[in-house]
C-alpha cells in the first residue's frame, strides 16, 4: 500500500535559511517520498510552500494542495510556490469555507489528516503548543495514526 502523508508546519520560517530546510527536508521527507507516495499539503507560507517546493523539484511523489477556501485568498508567498509547482501538483482541493479563520483552517487540517496514514509535523522549536501545527498532530494522534516530528 502506497504511503499518503499529511505535511504541517509552521508558518514562521526565517529564522532557519532554506539550505537547512533543503537538508532537512531530505533527511525527514526523501525516506517516505518513494514515486507511489502522496503527500498532502495546506496551501501557506512557511512549511508549506518549502515543502511543496522541494518534493516538487526533489521527489516523483504524488502532491495535493489543500486551502480552506481557494488558492486566491492565500499568501503571496504560497500562491508563488503554487503557481511554480503548478505542473507537479497532482490536485488541488479547494475547502470555500465561508470565511478564513481558525475554524477553516483546522477543518482544513483534519480534513488531510483523515485522508493520510500518518503525519510529518515541523513545528517551531519552543513555539506554542496549542499552534495549527500542534493541532494537527494531535488530531492525528487521536486518530491513532502514526507522527514524525521535526522541530524547526
Amino acid at each position: 500500500m502506497p504511503l499518503v502523508a499529511t505535511i504541517t508546519g509552521t508558518r514562521a520560517t526565517e529564522h532557519r535559511d532554506l539550505t537547512w530546510y533543503g537538508e532537512t527536508f531530505a533527511a525527514y521527507l526523501a525516506p517516505f517520498a518513494m514515486e507511489d507516495a502522496h503527500f498532502y499539503i495546506g496551501g501557506a507560507r512557511g512549511i508549506d510552500s518549502l515543502a511543496l517546493l522541494w518534493l516538487a523539484g526533489s521527489t516523483r511523489s504524488r502532491i495535493t494542495v489543500v486551502v480552506p477556501r481557494t488558492v486566491q485568498d492565500q499568501p503571496a508567498e504560497a500562491r508563488q510556490a503554487i503557481a511554480q509547482c503548478r505542473d507537479r501538483i497532482a490536485e488541488i482541493v479547494e475547502l470555500r469555507a465561508a470565511e478564513l479563520g481558525t475554524p477553516a483552517y483546522h477543518a482544513r487540517n483534519r480534513w488531510m489528516v483523515d485522508r493520510g496514514h500518518m503525519v510529518i509535523g515541523f513545528p517551531r522549536e519552543g513555539g506554542d503548543l496549542t499552534s495549527g501545527t500542534w493541532q494537527t498532530l494531535n488530531y492525528g494522534a487521536s486518530q491513532g495514526k502514526p507522527r514524525l516530528i521535526v522541530p524547526v
